[in-house]
């Protein structure tokens, strides 16, 4: 017998009393005006995740990330003593970018003991320092201690790396993530190594594809062809309502609860799933996650089944984690202030036989045209929002997450304001 739990009493949103329940405005993803604040107030001050330590397997590895709209890269490595550091990727002779391949404005990654500028030959060791000018005696009172890599603050938590572009950041990581997000270490992330990657560029501003998983009211009319016509049909005239939505500083959480998909009937089942025991939400077959017990912030509203938690965090960073015993990450990168970026990485246990590998595969293919799904909707929103048609847009209650992220990017952009007014 399923259990779920039952709401508290009133809406959602009336436990969010500041975030107030008139229609919002989306001048925030069609204004280049806002994406430049956004800009100064968020991506230059925030912590942003920009991958995991599986990534620098060892000491010498390395990767870079474009932060297009702090109109930076950064190279994000693992120095000689193991330690993960990261710095701006230019060369401090004349600029040139530091680590490319090909193509300078493609990501790249790999291992060395130092990096060589290919412009004119400067080499910095793995600690940013820089070790060699070439014809060193023309330069003029040249302490090469002076021009090492300009660094990043850099932090690892639970295995995700976070980096903050500030000259000194305004909090700690810990205390920027909070107990919400916190509340959650010891679940097995370290343990899922087997990784599926998604990357594409989407003409809407990333606010909007946020938005998109925030909410789960859409899921049963945007995405009924993922599931047999049976099911599809009785899930859109049932509609769907999660039973926990949380906000906890700048930071939001929906959790869900779940289906037993092997207890369906045969026929709200597509054949591939009876074939590879897998699909959308994730392989049948439960792995051995080898804790004796879940995080105590996994799973808030204690749904039994349990479906997934959704952690957003701000601004640009998404955890599922999922009750069939994997996860996966969003991350959303602005290009423009009608494009950006989005990665999807899906993360297993590593398979053990050849059917746990089909299992992982169909999962990782099922979120591809979920994902594609949403995406070309908010192409379609996008280009109907810059009309101004509209200016006000009214937000049910389980939209509750989306009206707390334009209101905190708000937020954030007031006090960047006030801030420089006050200078």
């Amino acid at each position: 017998m399923a259990r779920w739990p039952k709401p508290p009493e009133g809406s959602w949103t009336e436990h969010y009393p500041e975030l107030g329940t008139e229609p919002v405005s989306y001048e925030d993803s069609i204004s280049p005006e806002l994406y430049d604040l956004e800009r100064e107030a968020i991506f230059k001050r925030g912590w942003l995740n920009v991958g995991r330590v599986e990534l620098l397997p060892k000491n010498g590895s390395y990767f870079t990330k474009e932060i297009h709209i702090a109109k930076t890269s950064v190279i994000v490595l693992r120095d000689r003593s193991g330690q993960v550091r990261a710095f701006h990727n230019i060369c401090r002779h004349r600029g040139n970018k530091l680590v490319w391949n090909d193509f300078p404005n493609e990501e790249t990654s790999g291992t060395c003991r130092q990096f060589t500028c290919k412009y004119h030959a400067w080499r910095y060791d793995l600690d940013g320092s820089l070790n060699f000018v070439q014809q060193e005696g023309e330069f003029f009172n040249l302490d090469k201690n002076d021009y090492g890599l300009v660094p990043v603050h850099c932090d690892v938590w639970q295995g995700f790396i976070f980096i903050n572009l500030a000259k000194e950041p305004e909090q700690q990581l810990s205390d920027f993530l909070g107990p919400m997000i916190t509340s959650i270490e010891g679940y097995p992330f370290d343990k899922m190594t087997e990784r599926w990657y998604y990357r594409s560029e989407i003409k809407a501003n990333w606010k909007l594809y946020m938005d998109a998983f925030q909410e789960f009211y859409h899921a049963p009319i945007l995405h009924a062809r993922q599931s047999p016509a049976k099911f599809a049909n009785s899930a859109q005239q049932a509609g769907f309502e999660a039973p926990h939505y949380r906000i906890d500083g700048p930071h939001r959480l929906v959790s869900t609860a779940g289906i037993r998909a092997w207890e369906l009937e045969q026929d709200l089942r597509k054949p591939i799933e009876e074939i590879t025991r897998s699909g959308l939400f994730g392989p049948w077959d439960i792995p051995d996650l080898g804790i004796e017990k879940m995080p105590a912030g996994i799973n808030p509203a204690g749904c039994d089944p349990w479906g997934l938690d959704s952690f957003q965090l701000f601004p640009n960073f998404t955890i599922l984690i999922w009750g069939q015993g994997w996860y996966l990450t969003y991350h959303y990168w602005p290009t423009a202030y009608n494009s950006h970026i989005f990665e999807g990485t899906l993360y297993f246990m590593p398979a053990k036989t050849p059917r746990e590998r089909v299992a992982h595969e169909l999962t990782a293919l099922s979120f591809k045209e979920f994902g594609l799904q949403d995406a070309n909707t908010l192409e379609a929103t996008q280009t109907m929002m810059e009309s101004r048609v509209v200016d006000r847009f009214p937000l049910g209650d389980q939209e509750v997450l989306c009206r707390h992220l334009h209101k905190e990017t708000a937020d954030w952009i007031e006090k960047y304001r006030r801030e420089r007014a006050g200078a």
